[in-house]
């Protein structure tokens, strides 16, 4: 099966190009101590809202040069009414690779902003690296903490049956009829203040999963009840198999397919509900980032038209969302040959 699900995400054009996207993403998330030029703690307050550094390697007479950038100087703009900058041309800072750790920086005294930097003067390009690695591992962790739940739970009712699978299902569909981003927000508001991001972000996880088992469930106990009463269950139970053991052992493993679907769809709502709750400052909270607490600067009308590599993080969410929607649907073609053309 998996083999088959490798063959078809290669032959398929747009699933292939959305495999290559993710692989660049995560690989870059995990050496992001070594591709960002800064630490996720770096600040320069003087350099608040500069734009993205310009590499050069002409210099000013016309030779070809080892790259080097210019610091940019702050003016304010009175006719406008706003701040601009200037490169400050009176002094070259050369880039330098491999060194200290990073795989480019730039000479002592000097500042490179790849992708420009925030209102306190932090590199942009950095922090999405870093902010990166909690918006794209929350749908995985919180898939850690769900699928098992949902799958155990519904395993359980389907096969009791009875009135045991009526009470189960409707408390299931209790917590389904709950408006999943308003109890969001109102469970993440409730945390307590002093809490570091590390903290807030397994709960963000333990929220996310709580809330969403019920639906994961319902699909399960209803594909249970296809299945347990077929000749493969009923061996088991003539060879006195317990009843957690041929829900666990044989009867769940025929779940696999949609298990398989399912985890691939769920992890791109899981990125814009911790992406969302980060905008509304309800997630992880600044000084630490996340593409949704970074994107939350950016909602400012004056940024989106001075400032638009301040969009970078949306752009980059709406990437991984759309990648992994693209795998999925293939994954799904794959499994189920009704939903083929």
């Amino acid at each position: 099966m998996f083999k088959e699900i490798y063959i078809q995400l290669i032959k398929d054009k747009f699933a292939k190009i959305a495999l290559i996207v993710l692989g660049v993403i995560y690989a870059a998330l995990l050496f992001a101590d070594f591709l960002a030029p800064y630490s996720k703690d770096f600040s320069d307050r003087t350099m608040s809202y500069v734009p993205p550094s310009k590499i050069y390697t002409i210099d000013e007479n016309g030779r070809l040069s080892m790259p080097y950038t210019y610091n940019y100087i702050r003016e304010f703009d009175a006719e406008n009414l706003r701040i601009t900058c200037r490169p400050d041309r009176s002094k070259k800072f050369y880039l330098k690779f491999f060194s200290h750790g990073h795989l480019v920086s730039v000479e002592n005294g000097g500042r490179l902003f790849l992708l420009g930097s925030d209102i306190n003067g932090r590199d942009v390009f950095s922090r999405l690296l870093f902010g990166g690695r909690i918006s794209m591992t929350i749908g995985f962790l919180a898939l850690l903490v769900l699928f098992p739940i949902g799958l155990l739970y519904g395993g359980i009712s389907g096969y009791l049956g009875g009135k045991t699978d009526i009470v189960m299902m409707r408390f299931a569909e209790a917590v389904m009829s709950v408006p999943s981003f308003y109890l969001l927000i109102i469970l993440a508001s409730i945390l307590p203040a002093g809490m570091t991001s590390v903290q807030r972000f397994m709960l963000i996880v333990i929220i996310l999963a709580l809330i969403g088992w019920a639906g994961f469930a319902r699909v399960v106990r209803g594909m249970v009840l296809s299945v347990k009463n077929q000749e493969f269950v009923q061996a088991a139970k003539s060879i006195g198999a317990s009843r957690l053991r041929i829900i666990t052992k044989h009867i769940l493993p025929q779940t696999t397919s949609f298990v398989i679907v399912a985890m691939t769809l769920s992890v791109p709502s899981y990125i814009l509900s911790e992406s969302g709750l980060s905008f509304l400052g309800l997630g992880i909270q600044q000084p630490d980032a996340s593409w949704g607490n970074m994107l939350k600067e950016a909602q400012e009308y004056t940024n989106i038209i001075y400032r638009p590599w301040l969009l970078t993080p949306g752009f980059l969410i709406f990437i991984a969302v759309l990648s992994f929607n693209l795998i999925g649907d293939t994954i799904r073609d794959v499994l189920d040959p009704k939903n083929r053309d």
